[in-house]
């Protein structure tokens, strides 16, 4: 084979498939692979970052080498970092390889790379080419570079509703609206998040796990922000054996005594109000790329007009709780003019049984 008759986006395609193999175990590193051709244009080894600490996706196709790859191209759907971190510079490897061509999907959003590993290998004399499948590696990685750019998580909003939009009955139940399969999804959803945020008054009613039930390890962080501190002592989120928890309180308003129900293996941060962008802030500083909400309607109303959240999840179930007590998945946004709601774009639909999922996105990324 030679290489004008190479199909750069099928090879560009390929590594856009090897960096998904990462996607729930990368954080805070984006999800990066790479393929490498030799001057013939065939395939001579590929790779992809696993999890942070690990070699990263041009490392890994370096090791996995099958032939020298001297004057070979190499197709990687994240510019190659050029910084030194837990791993050394991918950079340097690509030019000390020999490598003559780098096709490139998109440019890294980390200030310590953005451009400068493109104009290093420039320099370095290799043909580099940006863009290749740009919208798929947009697409990908939209939770690291939205926190690299925003300095704040990706958030998804999820809840559960009837078809006439009530979330739980006026006395607070809700178990169950959606069916065992809808559930079981949420379980295994669950594994694509760095952390799951609830309110004080989710987990004194409901007393959740937050965990995806094994299918994520180690699992999510569970938060739970509170404006009062008045939680249970005795909750699931407190077994930190089984995921780690931390909590986020509203020291302008909650009473700090209440500090002493909650056990010494679970975190806490206290922050200066009720703004639900601090706690998107504080995740994205552990390195939390894409965070869930599950929270009440208080809760999610104020993320949504704070720009926590970017996409919204619902599962709808063939039920009618009626009654105009009942719980709505959210609080009174003022809107007096329908050209002012809220628009969803990019509406995805499917069915689970009986049940349905819309998830939509509060703007194309």
């Amino acid at each position: 084979m030679s290489e004008k008759n190479v199909s750069h986006k099928k090879w560009m395609k390929r590594a856009i498939f090897l960096a998904s193999l990462g996607k729930n175990t990368t954080s805070p590193n984006p999800n990066v692979g790479a393929v490498i051709l030799d001057k013939y244009g065939n395939l001579i080894s590929e790779g992809f970052h696993f999890k942070a600490g690990m070699p990263h996706a041009e490392a890994m196709a370096f090791n996995n080498l099958k032939k020298d790859a001297k004057g070979g191209i190499m197709y990687v759907n994240l510019e190659p970092c050029c910084h030194q971190g837990k791993t050394p510079p991918c950079v340097d490897k690509v030019i000390s390889s020999g490598i003559k061509k780098v096709y490139i999907s998109i440019e890294d959003p980390d200030k310590r790379v953005s451009g400068k590993g493109i104009k290093l290998l420039k320099e370095a004399g290799i043909q580099v080419n940006l863009g290749l499948c740009k919208k798929e590696s947009l697409d990908l990685n939209k939770a690291f570079i939205h926190r690299n750019i925003t300095k704040k998580s990706f958030g998804v909003l999820k809840w559960a509703m009837s078809i006439d939009g009530r979330i739980a009955l006026k006395n607070g139940k809700s178990k169950w609206i959606t069916n065992d399969e809808s559930r079981s999804l949420v379980h295994s959803f669950r594994a694509e998040f760095d952390a799951i945020i609830i309110g004080g008054n989710t987990l004194r009613k409901d007393n959740p796990f937050l965990t995806s039930r094994g299918s994520k390890n180690p699992e999510p962080l569970r938060v739970v922000f509170t404006k009062s501190l008045d939680l249970p002592s005795d909750s699931h989120l407190w077994d930190c054996s089984k995921a780690k928890t931390l909590v986020i309180y509203n020291s302008s308003t909650s009473n700090e005594s209440y500090l002493s129900r909650i056990p010494e293996c679970v975190e806490v941060e206290k922050v200066s109000s009720d703004n639900p962008e601090l706690i998107s802030k504080i995740l994205a500083k552990r390195g939390c790329n894409k965070v869930l909400w599950e929270c009440g309607p208080r809760l999610a109303t104020a993320a949504i007009k704070s720009n926590c959240i970017q996409e919204v999840i619902t599962f709808i179930a063939p039920k009618i709780l009626g009654g105009e007590n009942n719980m709505s998945p959210l609080s009174d946004f003022e809107f007096r003019e329908m050209d002012k709601v809220i628009k969803l774009s990019d509406l995805r639909v499917r069915l689970f049984g009986n049940d349905m999922s819309v998830k939509g996105s509060f703007k194309n990324f």
